[in-house]
C-alpha cells in the first residue's frame, strides 16, 4: 500500500506533487495547460484546496464529477 493521500499525512509541498503526478496523464507536463482535459477549468483552481489543506482530494473529485457528468458525452 502506498503512502496516504490524505491531508492529514502530507505537506502542501507534497500534495502538489500529488496533484501534478496525478494530472500528468494529459501531457508531459501541466505547467503550460490552461484547463484539465474535460474543460473544467485551471487545474490549479481545481486542487487548490487540495493543496492548501481544505479539502480532501476525493470530496473535489466527486464535486467535479458531479458538476460535469452532464457534459461528458
Amino acid at each position: 500500500m502506498g503512502k496516504s493521500l490524505l491531508i492529514k499525512d502530507t505537506t502542501r509541498e507534497e500534495r502538489i506533487r500529488i496533484v501534478n503526478k496525478a494530472l500528468n496523464v494529459c501531457a508531459d507536463s501541466c505547467e503550460n495547460c490552461s484547463s484539465c482535459w474535460l474543460g473544467g477549468g485551471s487545474v490549479d483552481s481545481i486542487y487548490a484546496d487540495y493543496i492548501e489543506g481544505r479539502k480532501e482530494i476525493a470530496e473535489i473529485n466527486m464535486e467535479y464529477s458531479r458538476r460535469f457528468a452532464g457534459k461528458i458525452k
